[in-house]
């Protein structure tokens, strides 16, 4: 797919990181746009900004799913076709995703299996909702948001990561295992997989409004201190901060894992672009993925040796197991149940 104009493509988790900035790229290249998110607001905000550096002729629409739920879905189906006039959409990018059930023997398993609802059904629903409108299409291209953790299904030593690693393995065979089949049953149709390292996003604030904890700023000192409990035995570094100050250290930690992260959400959204136009099926998002990339696939033996890892990648702390270059994020372990689309 050489060009986006005149298309039509779909992204789930439009509300922010990502999702949104694929959006914002999409439309700015002559794409319509059906985005949709599990927070009405976020995604009606996306849908703003991508109409304001829109190309004309291009249509952009926001709606509200939960990816998990596959009665949403399809309902986010027949809105988008309806608002679009159309019977066919070209491009698919199944991006929504959350983290936590960091570990099989300890979280709860109400957590662990939402987790792998959101990642792994999600993709499987949209899958089974928007291939019949793809094979419609003249050409379609059917992208799907796996991980690192895709391929490394741990944080770490002493970071295990189960629901989130074991979700993400699941899109990519699933991804892999369509590249036969489409060019079997549907060869105007083709299937890419993303594999996404360190993307600077707010991660740290959606993750814990996601999580249900309230803006900590309309908080009492000691529901504060409450919140902090939680938070501290969730593993989050705020045990020692004095509870009047959560709202800024919380602030703090979201604006420093965005800023850290050696790669935007613009930038990321660009690679992945990129990818659909040259035709690729396995795009790796930031250096951090490449190298891990390259010591995983030289040393399959050696995966989870972490000195042997560090070793290999130069010892740069950044390049380290369980550091946020290294994984999707400390957070996403660290809070359970729903903890945001990213």
């Amino acid at each position: 797919m050489e060009s986006f104009e005149g298309k039509l493509a779909v992204v789930t988790g439009g509300g922010s990181g990502m999702g949104r900035e694929l959006v914002r790229q999409l439309a700015g290249h002559g794409c319509s746009v059906a985005t949709c998110d599990v927070y009405p607001e976020t995604v009606a905000e996306t849908a703003e900004l991508a109409r304001a550096g829109a190309a004309d002729g291009v249509t952009v629409t926001a709606h509200t799913a939960d990816v998990s739920n596959e009665s949403q879905v399809l309902r986010f189906r027949d809105e988008l076709l309806e608002a679009h006039q159309t019977g066919h959409v070209d491009l698919v990018f199944s991006n929504a995703g959350i983290g936590g059930g960091a570990s099989f023997v300890k979280a709860p398993r109400e957590e662990w299996e939402r987790v792998f609802a959101v990642n792994w059904q999600g993709v499987y629903y949209c899958a089974r909702a928007f291939l019949p409108l793809l094979i419609q299409s003249p050409e379609g291209v059917l992208v799907n948001t796996s991980s690192i953790n895709g391929f490394f299904a741990s944080l770490g030593a002493g970071n295990p990561h189960t629901a989130y690693s074991t979700s993400k393995f699941a899109v990519k065979g699933f991804s892999e295992a369509l590249i036969e089949d489409l060019r079997v049953n549907a060869p105007h149709v083709r299937v890419m997989l993303v594999l996404p390292g360190h993307v600077g996003t707010n991660i740290v604030g959606n993750s814990l409004r996601a999580h249900g904890v309230p803006d900590p700023a309309s908080l009492t000192v000691e529901e504060l201190k409450l919140v902090q409990s939680v938070l501290a035995d969730r593993g989050l570094p705020v045990g020692e901060v004095p509870a009047a100050a959560l709202p800024q250290a919380l602030a703090k930690l979201n604006d420093d894992f965005r800023d850290s992260a050696p790669l935007t959400a613009a930038g990321a959204a660009t690679i992945i672009l990129d990818g659909v136009r040259s035709g690729a099926w396995r795009v790796l998002v930031g250096e951090d993925a490449k190298l891990l990339d390259t010591f995983i696939r030289g040393n399959p033996e050696r995966t989870y040796d972490y000195d042997e890892m560090a070793k290999a990648l130069g010892g740069d702390p950044a390049l380290s197991p369980g550091s946020p270059s290294m994984a999707v994020s400390w957070i996403t372990a660290a809070c359970s149940q729903r903890i945001g689309y990213v």
